[in-house]
């Protein structure tokens, strides 16, 4: 886990309708007039606006269980195929739904509020391993992941640019 964050004052009440998959180019299976989901143009304009909101807004980040007083405690991640996330949340709500999900109720859930784009600027790149942002994980669908692309996090920590050209090894 990393301890990177910071306070920032608003909660995030928006609504996200759009996922990774929706977004990504494929060279294969139907076409978006197939899917009836739109052209690959108007996915990637969607997801564009749908990462500057997420950069502009605070969202709850929950502390993990090591030792010591919340100051010294790091972030909560999870690992998937490789891939450190961090766990942020919408509301406490969402945040809620996770721990239900979780069966972990009875915890007392510590968290920060960090802007969206201090996660992606500093948390991401401090893990020192390839990291993204996962955004209300417990909501299905309506959950969002932020992966470690170019365009999404600092180059230095994109894994799909070569190490010469800024990527992370």
């Amino acid at each position: 886990m990393s301890d990177h964050g910071g306070e920032a004052a608003q909660p995030r009440n928006g609504a996200r309708d759009l996922r990774l998959a929706d977004v990504a180019q494929t060279t294969e299976g139907p076409t978006p007039a197939e899917t009836g989901t739109g052209s690959a143009k108007a996915r990637r304009h969607a997801f564009a606006e749908l990462l500057g909101e997420f950069r502009r807004t605070a969202v709850l980040v929950p502390l993990g269980d090591g030792p010591g007083p919340d100051e010294e405690r790091g972030l909560l991640t999870a690992d998937f195929n490789g891939i450190r996330f961090v766990l942020a949340f919408s509301d406490e709500q969402a945040l809620a739904r996770y721990a239900v999900a979780r069966g972990e109720t009875a915890r007392e859930w510590a968290y920060q509020t960090v802007l969206g784009a201090r996660l992606l600027d500093v948390a991401v790149p401090a893990a020192g391993v390839p990291c993204g942002v996962a955004l209300d994980c417990a909501d299905g669908e309506d959950g969002m992941v932020f992966p470690p692309l170019h365009g999404i996090v600092p180059d230095a920590a994109a894994v799909d640019l070569p190490v010469g050209e800024g990527g992370a090894a």
